[in-house]
């Protein structure tokens, strides 16, 4: 039996947590569609994004086998710097991959890397949508200071790349400087799983009938995926609109925000809070709305915008993702986040069309929509990004 090579992926968030959104979800998909090729070997904390307390009936600091992956969570005490490399240390492995650069895990990982002075596998650094400009405004000055940081520190040298897009590609070298040469495009991989089961799920169950457009907002609830924009956007619609929010309220006094804008929009407006949702129920959920309304700041892939469409579900988005020229495949709308006017035209518009043009509509999402998320070469890509760094280790 020959011997998969040994992927060692240090990320914040794994399952069975779901708060931490697009970037956990990518991991799980690379892992789902790699794991005949490689053994992924996961590094990650016992909770879920910002909470307290551990998952229940999991044990932390030992491996466990979740899904197609082994996880090892690590309980607060372990994400010392210490103890972490001695993790690295008794965990072989032939490849590291670190889902972020912001992130502490990571941080602590590169300091290891640096100051223990032996060989150690090549790496491989996925922003995930980090340095586009809405995350990165986020906590600007602290960003900043650590960037500075970490070229003086030689953090980051001698590692690779690996983003979504052209446009995160473009973020990473406007703002790190960083040679294209060291950056790898492959895109992002889709949810394992085949399009008739994917096609069952969008259209299972019975819609819900209204008086107006049902319309979501699905995301984090933080500064850089726009609730308030949207909010505002609706405030000028003419249209019966029933405007229901999910995810996680992440930051808190970002959502208390946007709670007084809702409170403030016309009686046409009916906005209601929903809570979180566990990532099986997603495709389900969007299957009951006519609209996803998501003037994102900035993704670097935006899985959230694959499951609405995977539901049937139009999507109002804006151009700050690679999810471009949707209309003339009937996919919905990118636009400018500049011109918030024109969000307002097209939902107005939109909330005009008769039930059964929305139901073509949603027939025409259903048809188009498999030829963007079933790319063999998105598949290809990725794997070769993998084996083309399994030689020497990097001293």
């Amino acid at each position: 039996m020959n011997h998969k090579p040994v992927i060692l992926v240090v990320t914040g968030y794994y399952s069975p947590g779901f708060k931490a959104g697009g970037v956990l979800r990518n991991i799980l998909n690379t892992v789902d569609n790699l794991c005949d090729q490689f053994e992924f070997r996961i590094i990650t904390r016992d909770r879920d994004l910002g909470d307290e307390m551990a998952f229940p009936d999991i044990q932390s600091e030992v491996w466990l086998p979740v899904g197609n992956a082994t996880v090892y969570y690590l309980s607060s005490e372990a994400e010392s710097l210490g103890r972490l490399g001695r993790l690295f240390a008794d965990t072989p492995h032939d490849l590291l991959f670190l889902s972020s650069y912001f992130d502490p895990l990571t941080i602590r990982t590169l300091l290891n890397r640096r100051l223990r002075g032996r060989r150690h596998p090549r790496v491989i650094v996925a922003p995930f949508g980090e340095f586009a400009g809405a995350s990165l405004t986020q906590k600007y000055a602290k960003k900043l200071a650590f960037i500075i940081f970490a070229k003086i520190a030689g953090l980051y040298r001698d590692v690779t790349w690996r983003v979504s897009s052209s446009y995160e590609a473009e973020d990473l070298i406007r703002v790190l400087g960083v040679s294209p040469d060291s950056i790898a495009i492959t895109g992002d991989l889709p949810t394992k799983c085949s399009w008739p089961e994917l096609a069952n799920q969008s259209t299972s169950g019975s819609r819900p009938e209204c008086d107006g457009l049902r319309v979501i907002f699905l995301s984090r609830i933080a500064r850089e995926k726009n609730l308030d924009y949207a909010l505002k956007v609706l405030k000028k619609v003419n249209a019966k609109i029933y405007f229901d929010i999910y995810g996680p309220a992440e930051n808190v006094a970002y959502w208390d925000e946007c709670k007084k804008i809702a409170a403030g929009l016309p009686a046409n407006i009916v906005v209601s809070y929903k809570g979180k949702v566990s990532p099986d129920e997603v495709v389900r959920i969007f299957a009951q709305y006519d609209l996803f309304l998501f003037p994102t700041g900035g993704e670097a892939y935006g899985n959230v915008i694959a499951e609405s469409l995977i539901a049937g579900t139009p999507v109002l988005i804006s151009t700050e993702t690679p999810w471009r020229s949707l209309r003339p495949d009937g996919l919905g709308w990118d636009l400018d986040l500049g011109e918030p006017d024109e969000f307002v035209r097209v939902i107005d518009e939109f909330s005009s069309l008769s039930p059964g043009t929305r139901m073509e509509d949603r027939a025409t999402v259903l048809r188009n929509i498999s030829s963007r998320l079933f790319d063999p070469e998105v598949l290809a890509s990725n794997q070769r990004l993998f084996e083309s760094h399994l030689g020497e280790p990097d001293s």
